[in-house]
């Protein structure tokens, strides 16, 4: 079975920073494109950014310039450097296998003065 278990989400003011992680247990980390994906209440949940095996990157227009995906292939885990931060950004932020379907519980970003 394998889990995802993301950390590192908090509460944090307008303009900061936060680096959430996503440790993923087996084997498939390092085979597999990764994603970070966040739902706001009431919103859809929605691609943030993605990074395959091969260290390729995606972002979402909304991110673009303020947040980094990383991967650590050794240690099986995924990160998200989230920097600028803006009310607007307030969601749970999900760890996502792309191509075996797995999801991480989640955890919960909220930017606000």
């Amino acid at each position: 079975q394998v889990q995802l278990v993301e950390s590192g989400g908090g509460l944090v003011a307008p303009g900061g920073s936060l680096r959430l992680s996503c440790a993923a247990s087996g084997s498939i980390f390092s085979v597999s494109v990764m994603a970070w994906y966040r739902q706001a209440p009431g919103k859809q949940r929605e691609l943030v950014a993605s990074i395959s095996n091969g260290d390729n990157t995606y972002y979402a227009h909304s991110v673009q310039g303020r947040f980094t995906i990383s991967r650590d292939n050794a240690k099986n885990t995924m990160f998200l450097q989230m920097n600028s931060l803006k009310p607007e950004d307030t969601a749970v932020y999900y760890c996502h296998s792309v191509q075996f379907g797995y999801w991480g519980q989640g955890t919960q970003v909220i930017v606000s003065s």
